[in-house]
Parts: structure tokens; C-alpha cells; sequence
């Protein structure tokens, strides 16, 4: 999938977890670091790519990317794994901490953000041609449905006209059917 589409997904993702599990206390500056890390966290298990858009976002980036790469292996190894699932899991909970401040921000709520958005990367992988790792080090390859030649074929046209339309439509009718428990959510920031 391209960086858009895993975006839109996250987002789609993460208003639907918000919905049916609505947080008991939320910030306006939570809820804004929450989108962003929701996005971060679609991004990151492509940052084993130089060209993934993260590296864009650093001084530097694109070199540091390059220099990188190398620490991955390859496209689509431990960071589209499980195991990738539990490390990020693990350094989010120490990292977090130490660059936000948790008496401004939920730092627990933006990690779930960010977990959301890895998680729905890894979901939509999953029907990609590729496939994921998702028990590496073991080279097999999980992908939804198990014949690869009927998955989606990234950046090409169904994903461009049939998937990321189909997820904007998607967001559109559960915003609508889920409006007051969207309101609630944004209420509860913005108080």
C-alpha cells in the first residue's frame, strides 16, 4: 500500500477503536499528538525504506535512511512482524515518556495511537501481494486471501480507485452512524 492509503487507514483505524472505546479522560493536546502519532505509527514499518516519509521529517533524513536501511535487513522483515509489533510496544513505552510531558499530555493514549496506526500498516499489508513476515525470522509470507495473485498490487489501480476510495466511504459512514459517540470524544477534549 502507498503512505496515503496506510494514513487514511490508521485514521479510519483509530476512530473506530476511539468509538467503541472511548477514552475516560482526554486533552486537546493529547488528542492532537494522538493523530499525529496515529500517522507516525502507519509510517513506521516502512522506515526499513530510505524513501519512507519519516526520513523526510529529519535533518538529514534522507542519509540517515540510507544509512539505516542496513540495521532491517530488508523491505518488509522485523518491522512488518510480530516481533516488530512487541519491540515498538516496549521502546514506545520508554520513549514516550522521555519526549512528552505526562503531565500535559496521555502519554499511554498517544502509544495506543501510534500502535493503532503500526497495527492497521500491518493489517493492510496483509492484502497486498507481498504479504507480510509477520513470523519472521521464519520466511513465511501471511497474506489475506492466501492465493497472492488476488491481492492488491500496491500503488497500482485498484488500490488507487477501489481500496482508498472504499476507505474515505468508509470513514464518511461511521462518522455518520457514530456521530454522537465522535462528539463525545471530542467533547471531552475540548472541555
Amino acid at each position: 500500500m502507498t503512505a496515503r492509503t496506510h494514513d487514511l487507514f490508521a485514521f479510519a483505524s483509530l476512530i473506530t477503536v476511539a468509538s467503541y472505546y472511548p477514552p475516560l479522560a482526554l486533552n486537546i493536546t493529547t488528542l492532537i499528538v494522538s493523530l499525529v502519532g496515529n500517522v507516525i505509527g502507519a509510517l513506521l514499518p516502512d522506515i526499513d525504506q530510505a524513501s519512507n516519509r519519516l526520513w523526510d521529517l529529519l535533518p538529514g533524513g534522507d542519509y540517515l535512511g540510507k544509512v539505516l536501511k542496513g540495521l532491517f535487513l530488508s523491505h518488509r522483515t522485523i518491522s512488518h512482524s510480530l516481533i516488530g509489533v512487541f519491540l515498538l510496544s516496549k521502546i514506545l513505552a520508554w520513549l514516550t515518556p522521555k519526549i512528552l510531558n505526562p503531565s500535559l499530555i496521555d502519554v499511554s493514549m498517544v502509544n495506543w495511537a501510534i500502535m493503532i496506526g503500526y497495527v492497521s500498516h500491518l493489517i493492510a499489508d496483509a492484502f497486498t501481494e507481498e504479504g507480510l513476515p509477520l513470523f519472521f525470522p521464519f520466511k513465511i509470507k501471511v497474506g489475506f486471501p492466501p492465493i497472492a495473485s488476488w491481492r492488491i498490487k500496491t500503488g497500482k489501480w485498484f488500490e488507487e480507485f477501489v481500496v482508498f476510495p472504499a476507505i474515505v466511504l468508509y470513514i464518511f459512514w461511521f462518522v455518520i452512524n457514530h456521530q454522537e459517540k465522535i462528539l463525545q470524544v471530542i467533547r471531552l477534549a475540548v472541555q
